[in-house]
């Protein structure tokens, strides 16, 4: 599977919100970086920082409306993210950017106005 349908499938994962699904995509020393929140590292991090979203939320739906991928195995997305907690919609856009090496995101960067989405909830 090309690194593009590997971030597709990871979408699909978070969109599924099952932990054993999701973090199957990571590498043991992952990074990811939910800018402007703390960077994490390793699966056990990752999934402390996921874990929110997961627990918290109903109706995950994350929708790639762009995809780019260059030859040094990044692939850039930009997404509307949408999810419901405590039955407040958050709808907002995201730019993502993954790393791969060997089929697996080794680091993943998100930027988003952190106030656009904490406004709707």
């Amino acid at each position: 599977m090309d690194n593009q349908s590997i971030v597709e499938a990871f979408i699909a994962a978070i969109n599924s919100n099952k932990k054993a699904a999701i973090m199957d995509f990571f590498a043991g020393n992952a990074c990811y970086h939910n800018i402007p929140l703390t960077e994490r590292h390793g699966k056990h991090e990752i999934w402390q920082e996921l874990s929110q979203l997961s627990s918290n939320a109903s109706n995950i739906d994350w929708k790639i409306t762009a995809i780019a991928c260059n030859q040094g195995g990044q692939v850039l997305t930009e997404r509307r993210d949408r999810f419901e907690v405590n039955g407040k919609q958050a709808d907002f856009k995201v730019m993502g950017i993954f790393e791969l090496t060997d089929g697996k995101i080794t680091h993943w960067r998100d930027y988003f106005d952190v106030k656009t989405c904490m406004s709707q909830l």
